[in-house]
């Protein structure tokens, strides 16, 4: 007899989904009447300039949606030793989670993403930094210190960027060596011997000649305590991140330049802490007793990270003739080992004494390196070098990556041995040429467009030495497989001046995300790959400023469809990750920022997103929760595999809503300035992989910080909070063995002291 497939969650209709549209779009409109109470016309907002288009301009100007953080607003929202992840939810439509604590995060925009923790995943979203791709996953978690700005371009960004950009990218452009001395200093000291110190020093060599130094150190001491383990080194949570900037300008002649950037980092410690039955059977709340700062972890003594990686970048530009001529150069190499208790827990329910906390079905205690990696960037272009009514850009770029990883799993049970390998070896190259270009219609319209061709190819070696629970009879491979294709990508634009304060735009882009192959054998015996995927997005939208520039408001809707779309199915009872190309995937949404210098003394900023996601596919299916105690799938089920059939489901860790707030506010005092700021950032509840369940879905979370002090002359002091309600907000989970998850950090507070020249 069939078992009957389950019924699932009804889909909201077209109707609904129309509403949700206009009650989103009354939401940002009900902005409007808040930015016409201003009435004053002495503090104004800063102009925002932004290199989205490889030249500057004027954020209002550029006809894509973007958003961008300067150094100020960074330093308010990362204190307390943050890493990466704190610019997720603070600019429209920005998502940022990870499993492996302070490295590999995993960014998605308008919910495109990839949730894929293999050390050779592709991920939609390119990381810039200083014109140069980090394609790695562990390169994209560099600290974020003495940077200028980030900017965040949502939507395809092929033409210019990266070599996948089919999302967006994170642009990071850091501060330049200058023409007169400069430096500063900040040392912080929060809850849990947090330590975080930040400086650079800015000294002019001679008259074509400056260097500058920066860099940035954090640490914080074990705070996560072991239950059943009286060894110090049984604690978690603790780490030492140390990251340094030095870069050397060059200007010898006239109308020339040369800046040498070199960086690294040395990171020990701040590993992810898997919670066993961290979730209540039925629901996604934590179970009761739950504590974030307690683990019952058995193999938590042998569990490290370490990541080391270095990095050079030079950026030649020689003004001949009216052309401009840019060779920008990348180097870069990262090395990385990261061994946890997955299990999150202590023994196993086979064994005569148990185990737990809840129901520990097997121990599982694994690890991943990344042995050798070497990533080599070139980009050659040519533009015009004074703007006017035609502005144009031609290049070439060439990216080549070799990359070793190996993989282990340990006998927790047996004291640690190990009783599992298994390595990968993945060579990438990829071309591409590339052209854009601008023309001034009139005095109002401008329109522009770019076209991109890429060539990528990929080879791939999987060896499995030892098989766990099996050992050497369970070899397997070497296993031999090539990918590549070829793809043309593109982009047009139009912006109309309606006024000097009031932009309207449109933009349609074409991206293309390279094939991906998934290797990571050492449980499984399949080699999975997934073909390209192609996004068309449509976007439109107004920029404008009001009231003498005091109020800034942009507001757009978009559209995207995947081809082929790129998935990951994560863990499920096989505990292998596999890679599935599902027919269809849509997007649709609305993004707005709204800031507003309300008097000479406070200013607020705000945005939403509104994302809607759906993959498209009627018979993809991907396996579901394999554990003593089921998660609770709300998917129907195939009765013969026993797989979740996931059409019509949103994309996995997509929030459909986040919305941000922040405000600074300052003040005259005793011969200074008092300030105070407050930063609120709320996404709504997401599914954590491909399937839904009730378990398995992170629930929504608004998280607040606030920081206050006096500056005067050269200092400032401060106190500041993280996560001030201390809230607990799931941000991944594991579902082959048990009901784990993995948490965001407690509240921190701290003081903060500062010197500038």
């Amino acid at each position: 007899m069939k078992t009957p497939l389950p019924t699932k969650k009804p889909c909201r209709s077209f109707h609904q989904r129309l509403s949700l549209i206009g009650v989103s779009a009354l939401a940002i409109m009900a902005m409007t009447p808040l930015a016409s109470m201003a009435q004053t016309d002495e503090g104004k907002l800063d102009t925002i300039i932004v290199t989205a288009t490889k030249t500057e301009q004027d954020l209002q100007d550029v006809p894509i949606s973007i958003s961008a953080i300067d150094g100020e607003g960074l330093d308010l929202l990362k204190g307390g030793g943050s890493d990466p992840l704190f610019l997720s939810g603070r600019v429209p439509s920005l998502n940022i989670e990870t499993s492996f604590g302070r490295i590999f995060p995993r960014p998605g925009i308008r919910g495109l993403n990839n949730t894929d923790f293999d050390f050779n995943a592709s991920q939609p979203v390119s990381f810039i930094y200083d014109e140069v791709v980090l394609e790695n996953p562990v390169l994209k978690s560099f600290p974020v210190f003495d940077l200028e700005r980030v900017e965040v371009l949502r939507g395809p960004q092929g033409t210019l960027f990266g070599r996948n950009t089919p999302a967006g990218i994170l642009k990071f452009e850091s501060v330049k060596p200058g023409e007169e001395f400069d430096a500063y200093a900040t040392a912080s000291y929060a809850n849990f011997d947090t330590i975080q110190a930040q400086g650079a020093l800015n000294i002019p060599l001679s008259e074509w000649a400056s260097f500058r130094l920066s860099g940035q150190y954090q640490f914080r001491d074990d705070f996560i305590e072991n239950q059943i383990d009286d060894d110090p080194n049984a604690d978690a949570g603790g780490y030492r991140d140390f990251a340094y900037r030095a870069q050397l300008l060059l200007t010898p002649i006239e109308d020339f330049s040369w800046l040498i950037n070199v960086h690294g980092r040395a990171l020990d410690g701040g590993q992810t802490s898997f919670q066993a039955n961290a979730f209540e059977p039925g629901s996604n709340e934590p179970r009761p007793g739950f504590d974030r700062t307690v683990t019952f972890a058995d193999a938590q003594r042998f569990s490290v990270l370490t990541t080391d990686s270095v990095g050079l970048t030079s950026r030649a530009e020689y003004s001949v003739g009216g052309v401009l001529a840019t060779y920008v150069f990348g180097y870069e190499s990262v090395e990385a080992f990261s061994r946890g208790d997955v299990d999150g827990g202590f023994g196993a329910d086979f064994l005569p004494t148990g185990g737990g906390p809840g129901l520990i079905p097997f121990p599982a205690e694994s690890a991943d390196g990344i042995d050798n990696h070497n990533q080599f960037t070139h980009e050659i272009r040519f533009s015009n070098a004074e703007p006017g009514r035609i502005n144009w850009t031609l290049g070439f770029y060439s990216f080549n990556e070799d990359l070793d990883i190996s993989s282990f799993n340990f006998d927790t049970l047996a004291g640690g041995i190990e009783d599992g390998s298994a390595f990968q070896t993945q060579d990438t190259t990829s071309w591409a040429v590339f052209g854009s270009g601008s023309y001034d219609v009139t005095s109002q319209l401008t329109v522009s467009a770019g076209i991109r061709y890429t060539d990528d190819e990929k080879t791939f070696t999987a060896i499995r030495t030892d098989q766990p629970f099996v050992g050497p009879a369970g070899a397997l491979g070497p296993i031999n497989v090539e990918v590549g294709d070829t793809n043309i990508s593109f982009d047009i634009n139009a912006n109309y001046a309606y006024t000097d304060d009031i932009n309207f735009y449109g933009r349609i882009a074409r991206g293309f995300r390279a094939p991906s192959i998934q290797g990571r054998i050492l449980f499984g015996d399949a080699v999975t790959t997934a073909d390209s995927e192609t996004i068309i997005s449509y976007e439109g939208g107004v920029k404008s400023t009001w009231l003498n520039n005091t109020v800034r408001a942009n507001i757009n809707g978009y559209f995207f469809n995947i081809n082929d779309q790129q998935l990951t199915a994560i863990g499920g009872a096989g505990n292998f990750n596999q890679l599935l190309n599902a027919d269809e995937g849509i997007g649709y949404g609305i993004e707005a920022e709204l800031d507003w210098a309300a008097t000479d003394n406070l200013t607020i900023s705000s945005n939403f997103s509104w994302n809607e996601t759906e993959i498209r596919d009627e018979t993809l299916q991907t396996a579901v929760c394999g554990s003593a105690t089921p998660c609770t799938v709300l998917d129907p089920i195939d009765p013969v595999t026993g797989g979740a059939l996931i059409d019509g489901n949103p994309f996995p860790q997509a929030p459909r809503f986040i919305a941000n707030v922040i405000f600074n506010y300052t003040q005259p005092f005793a011969g200074g300035e008092a300030f105070w700021s407050s930063d609120w950032s709320y996404r709504s509840s997401s599914n954590i992989f491909l399937y839904e369940s009730i378990e398995f879905e992170a629930d929504a979370r608004l998280i607040g910080g606030v920081k206050a002090g006096f500056r005067k002359g050269s200092w400032e002091i401060s106190g500041f909070s993280r996560n001030i309600t201390n809230q607990i907000a799931t941000i991944s989970a594991i579902d082959f063995n048990n009901l784990s998850g993995i948490f965001d950090q407690p509240r921190t507070y701290g003081v903060e002291i500062g010197w500038k020249y």
